[in-house]
């Protein structure tokens, strides 16, 4: 009988947000929309469909490990060296990367609780032990807490900014105090996934200054870009823990019509121009809706809020009832937050479809 370690066994397989098709098959629906994934509305930049098109005669070819083309791109961008930037099958591949070569079964990895679920499944299935410190009273990270609560044990600390479900951010002096407190053998990931989408205006933090030997800065072009369903991630960090980690990183990834896509899409200024402006303007008109109900929500610097139920139950009945009316939404009770319902910036159409249907299911369980 095959033997089946007992952090395996107790394993609970990530589950995915509703899909469109799913749900269509499910309720018999004809218009859906979902804002649950934090996807970008407009889909994929024109630029990255028009390089997949001239190269999908050389998909046959294996894709180059080392991603040289889209890392010197990123590299000209970033104005890093090469040899600081590693790329892989979307930001959460690389998640999983750092905790395989950077701890081992039963080290201790510390972060908060209502973060990014993919961290916590990642440390979960390959038997580290995470230590999560409660979100402040506006659910924003604790870094005051989190550095005390670093031990002899810890190996790694994981921080989102902004963090995701809730959309908060740290600002650069918080950022610096926090670092100054962390110890040189433990290792810290900061991930941007959202950072795109940060006002100009805020005190945020571009990792990429703050860049040190147990530093690693991780993005992806899933989000702003339109490639989530390419996966391609990225991550900025000294040469020695980049040669580290690709030690464990599979062979062939990403694709090689993810890593020409990737680069077409990030020369693409008109597109994500539009991007961050569609963003501002979806989710100025559902903060106006959820202000004139009274329904509380974060304050997200991201593209998408988590709005804040007074119960778990009143969580979950919302978002139930904003999907029998086509509206698929995420309920945040995996990422450690049960009263968040998670909802992200659409397109005009699709933000009114959701409003609309915010406005029913509010009137009804109020």
């Amino acid at each position: 009988m095959i033997t089946i370690p007992d952090f395996v066994q107790n394993l609970v397989p990530y589950k995915a947000g509703k899909s469109i098709d799913e749900l269509a098959r499910e309720k018999g629906l004809t218009q859906i929309v979902k804002l649950a994934s934090n996807e970008n509305p407009l889909g994929p930049s024109p630029k990255a469909m028009g390089a997949i098109n001239n190269y999908i005669s050389e998909s046959h070819r294996y894709a180059d490990p080392l991603c040289h083309n889209l890392t010197h791109h990123l590299s000209e961008i970033h104005k890093l060296a090469p040899e600081m930037i590693f790329a892989a099958s979307g930001s959460d591949a690389i998640l999983q990367y750092v905790i395989m070569t950077f701890s081992k079964e039963g080290d201790e990895l510390l972060t908060s609780e209502g973060s990014f679920i993919g961290w916590y499944v990642n440390a979960d299935k390959l038997g580290r032990k995470s230590v999560k410190i409660p979100l402040t009273s506006d659910y924003k990270y604790d870094l005051k807490t989190i550095s005390e609560a670093i031990s002899e044990r810890t190996k790694i600390i994981y921080l989102a900014n902004p963090n995701n479900p809730t959309g908060t951010i740290f600002s650069s002096k918080e950022l610096e105090n926090f670092l100054e407190k962390v110890p040189s053998n433990v290792l810290v990931v900061l991930d941007e996934a959202y950072t795109i989408y940060v006002d100009d205006s805020l005190d945020f933090p571009n990792g990429v200054n703050y860049l040190r030997e147990n530093l690693i800065v991780t993005r992806t072009f899933s989000k702003s870009y339109g490639l989530a369903g390419l996966r391609v991630g990225y991550a900025f960090a000294y040469p020695n823990l980049i040669q580290h980690m690709f030690k464990v990183k599979l062979s062939f990834e990403p694709s090689s019509l993810s890593q020409v896509a990737a680069i077409a899409a990030i020369s693409d200024e008109e597109f994500i121009a539009k991007t961050i402006e569609l963003n501002r303007r979806s989710l100025t008109m559902l903060r106006e809706k959820l202000d004139a109900i009274e329904i509380k929500y974060t304050d997200s610097a991201a593209n998408f809020l988590m709005m804040i139920f007074d119960s778990e139950e009143l969580a979950k009945k919302f978002t139930i009832e904003c999907l029998n009316r086509g509206l698929i939404l995420r309920h945040v009770d995996t990422f450690g937050i049960p009263v968040g319902v998670r909802i992200n910036s659409g397109t005009d159409d699709e933000t009114e479809f959701a409003v609309q249907a915010i406005d029913e299911v509010w009137e009804m369980l109020k």
